[in-house]
């Protein structure tokens, strides 16, 4: 773990300042509070990053849509993680007349997904929906996507040419807040998502997880000092890593954990010594803080 990061420590992420960018908030981005109609849901589709190594990601989202099985009928949950995202592929499938894809409301434009971090977010998509069991959401991207690395802007294009994105959601995954008021945490992992080619071109690849707040843990902390500019692994003993780069006061927070034992692994610039703290117990619809950490010189 140690020696895979190393080479991580001296990045800063930038913060983007432009037009036409919605910005992260973490107060309340609850949707309108009316009845639910009858035979519909509200759902409440949140937004936020799993961060990676560059300056400025600028995602282009146009449409977001549920797949709703208005039959009532539950679909197989045994699936495997790492097909949970990719690109939409209808070729070759049976239509089914149980299943309906329902547009969610949107405010449709480039989202500065570095902004998403550190529980920051923001309401991608809510309002009502026919009434069912969610399968899928499908998410369509325009086309002025792109990162700026090293100060220099590069466009990002889908591997495939596909501009809808697929992300499986299992029907035990969602926050329950009333019988028909459900909502979801998408998180979306920049580093794994990006891929550059051997000529210097950089295409996407979605890599998309899902949490909720009442089902999963978060950890958070502050790192000091300020100069240290640390990234922050999360991980467990099954593997699962999450990141976050903090902010320029040192403040951290990895939200969707599953509830048990974690490790939180700090990889400051060289000048300072690493440290991990081990055995941290998250709990599910709690943050567990760390406190002040404070790192010694070399």
């Amino acid at each position: 773990m140690k020696n895979s990061l190393r080479n991580a420590g001296s990045l800063l992420a930038v913060i983007i300042a432009g037009a036409a960018l919605f910005s992260a908030c973490n107060k309340d981005n609850s949707v309108s509070n009316q009845p639910i109609p009858a035979n519909q849901q509200k759902v409440s589709l949140y937004l936020a990053d799993d961060p990676g190594f560059f300056d400025q990601i600028l995602l282009d989202i146009r449409k977001v849509e549920v797949l709703v099985d208005t039959c009532g009928n539950v679909s197989n949950d045994n699936w495997n993680d790492k097909d949970r995202c990719g690109w939409d592929d209808q070729l070759g499938k049976k239509s089914d007349s149980c299943q309906v894809w329902d547009s969610l409301p949107i405010k449709a434009g480039v989202y500065d997904l570095l902004t998403l971090r550190n529980g920051a977010d923001t309401l991608l998509a809510g309002g009502n929906i026919r009434k069912g069991t969610m399968e899928r959401i499908r998410i369509t991207i325009g086309s002025q996507n792109s990162l700026v690395k090293n100060g220099v802007t590069y466009p990002v294009a889908s591997v495939t040419g596909q501009s809808k994105i697929i992300v499986r959601v299992r029907h035990t995954e969602w926050d329950q807040l009333s019988a028909d008021n459900m909502r979801l945490w998408l998180d979306f992992d920049v580093q794994r998502s990006i891929i550059k080619t051997r000529d210097g071109k950089f295409f996407l690849s979605p890599y998309i997880n899902v949490f909720t707040i009442l089902k999963m843990g978060a950890v958070y902390g502050r790192i000091l000092p300020k100069d240290a500019y640390p990234v922050v692994s999360v991980y467990n003993s099954n593997n699962d890593t999450l990141y976050a780069l903090p902010w320029g006061d040192g403040f951290f927070k990895v939200r969707g954990l599953k509830p048990g034992n974690w490790n939180v692994f700090i990889n400051p610039v060289a000048t300072y010594k690493d440290t991990t703290i081990s055995n941290v117990t998250i709990s599910a619809g709690k943050e567990t803080n760390l406190g002040d950490i404070k790192l010694s010189k070399k």
